[in-house]
C-alpha cells in the first residue's frame, strides 16, 4: 500500500504522548509498505527529522500557522470557515501542501492522526478516489465537556471550553462520518463516540510501547520517588500535577517525610513552577532527552488525570519498567486492568494519597503490582502488535492485500 500520514505535530523518536504512537506506527508500516508523512512541525532538529525520514518514501513539513492578535482570533471566531477549536490549525499552507503530494503520488490511503488535522481530510475534493482514515487520540467534543463538569464554569478553563464549544459538536462528528474509517485508541472511546453518532464505522488500536527499551530495573538507593510523566502543553496533565499537589500530595508527605515528587516532560506551566518553588519536595524537570532514567529513579507512578481522553502512554512505559502505578479510572482506560493486582485504582484525593503510600511502604504489594503489570505489557502492548492491528484495518478499508 501507499499510505500518507497527516499529522498534528511532528513524530520523531525522542517525542513522548500521541505522537509516539505515530511514529511507531510509521516505523513498523514502513517495513512492507510505502509511507509518506505531512506534518506541522516548528523548528525541527536535524536529528529529529533524520530519525523518522528514513522510513518515509516522502515527507514534508509545514509551520504551524499564526493565529495572529485579538482582532484576528475575534473574527476568526465569529466567521472562520471552520469551528474555533479547529482554527487552531486551520493552514492554507497544510491545504496547498497536502494537494501537492497527492498530485504527485498515487496514494490509497490517507490517514489523519489526531482529529485537528482531520478537518484537511473531510470533504477534500483533493483526495478522490483515495481512501481517508481518522485517528481520534481524543474527541475535542467530549474533552471540552469534561472540562466544563471537572472545573466549572467559574474556573478560566471551563470558561475557555465553554467557549470552544461554539460548533464543535455537529463539525466534528459530521467529519468523522464522512471518513471510510475512524481509529480510536480504546474501547471506552469507541463507545463514547458510537454513543452519540451509531452510524460511524470505528476500528480500536491500541496503544503500544518499547518493550526492549522499558525493562524492569534494580533501583538504586534514594528517596522514596512518586513520578508522573507529561507534555504539560497539553492541559489534562497539566491539571492533573495541580489535583495531585493541591489535594494529595501533602498527605503523602505526612507519612513519608523524604518522599520527592518527580515531574517529566516539556512545557511546565508557571502555576506548576510556583508549587515547585514553594515545595522543595517538588522536582520539575522540563524536557528530557531521554525519560527512562527518571523512570528508574522512581518507585511509584501516579496518574490523576481527570480531564480529557485517550490512552495514556506513559502509564504503559511505567508499568513495562516495573515501577507500580496508582491511577485514576479515566488516566487506566484502554488498559484492561485488575485493581491490586496490576494497578491501583484511585479516584479519590483520598485514595489517590492512600495507594501512593501503601505501594511505597508495602514491598510486597509493590513487587507483585510490578511483576504483573510487566507480565500484561509483554502479552498485549508491544509496538509491533498494535500496528499489525492497524495493518488489517487498512488493508479491510483499501480492499487489497495490503502489500506493495
Amino acid at each position: 500500500m501507499k499510505i500518507l500520514f497527516i499529522v498534528k505535530e511532528f513524530p520523531h523518536s525522542k517525542v513522548i504522548g500521541g505522537p509516539i504512537i505515530i511514529y511507531n506506527r510509521i516505523k513498523y508500516l514502513s517495513e512492507k509498505h510505502d509511507v509518506s508523512l505531512l506534518a506541522f512541525a516548528a523548528n525541527p532538529t536535524r536529528e529529529e527529522i533524520e530519525s523518522v525520514s528514513g522510513y518515509c518514501l516522502n515527507m514534508r513539513l509545514i509551520p504551524p500557522p499564526k493565529r495572529g492578535g485579538a482582532a484576528r482570533k475575534t473574527w476568526d471566531y465569529l466567521f472562520g470557515p471552520v469551528p474555533p477549536y479547529f482554527m487552531q490549525l486551520y493552514s492554507k499552507e497544510m491545504y496547498e501542501a497536502l494537494r501537492q503530494m497527492v498530485r504527485a503520488n498515487k496514494y490509497d490511503v490517507a490517514i489523519s492522526e489526531y482529529s485537528m488535522v482531520a478537518q484537511y481530510l473531510y470533504r477534500n475534493p483533493d483526495l478522490e478516489g483515495i481512501k481517508r482514515i481518522m485517528s481520534v487520540h481524543e474527541c475535542y467534543y467530549l474533552a471540552r465537556k469534561k472540562v466544563i463538569r471537572v472545573q466549572g464554569l467559574a474556573s478560566k478553563e471551563g470558561l475557555t471550553a465553554l467557549l470552544h464549544l461554539k460548533g464543535l459538536k455537529k463539525y466534528e462528528f459530521d467529519m468523522y462520518d464522512d471518513a471510510d474509517r475512524v481509529l480510536t485508541l480504546t474501547p471506552e472511546e469507541k463507545e463514547e463516540l458510537l454513543g452519540l453518532r451509531p452510524t460511524l464505522k470505528i476500528s480500536v488500536i491500541p496503544h503500544g510501547v518499547d518493550i526492549e527499551k522499558f525493562r524492569p530495573f534494580k533501583k538504586k538507593s534514594g528517596r522514596p520517588t512518586v513520578m508522573f510523566l507529561g507534555n504539560f502543553l497539553h492541559d489534562p496533565n497539566r491539571e492533573a500535577v495541580l489535583f495531585f499537589v493541591q489535594n494529595s500530595w501533602g498527605i503523602v508527605k505526612e507519612r513519608c517525610r523524604e518522599a520527592r515528587f518527580l515531574v517529566v516532560g516539556r512545557g511546565p506551566t508557571p502555576d506548576m513552577i510556583e508549587l515547585a518553588r514553594n515545595d522543595p519536595s517538588i522536582e520539575i524537570t522540563g524536557q528530557v532527552e531521554d525519560v527512562y532514567p527518571y523512570f528508574c529513579e522512581s518507585d511509584v507512578f501516579v496518574c490523576p488525570v481527570r480531564i480529557g481522553g485517550g490512552f495514556r502512554g506513559k502509564v504503559l512505559e511505567a508499568m513495562a519498567s516495573g515501577v507500580p502505578v496508582v491511577s485514576t479510572e479515566l488516566g487506566a482506560q484502554g488498559i484492561p486492568y485488575r485493581d491490586g493486582e496490576n494497578m491501583l485504582i484511585a479516584n479519590t484525593p483520598e485514595e489517590i494519597a492512600s495507594g501512593v503510600f501503601r505501594l511505597l511502604e508495602d514491598k510486597a504489594l509493590h513487587d507483585k503490582i510490578a511483576e504483573n503489570a510487566r507480565k500484561l505489557v509483554e502479552e498485549r502492548f508491544s509496538w509491533q502488535k498494535g500496528v499489525e492491528i492497524l495493518e488489517e484495518v487498512l488493508k479491510d478499508v483499501v480492499g487489497e492485500d495490503g502489500t506493495n
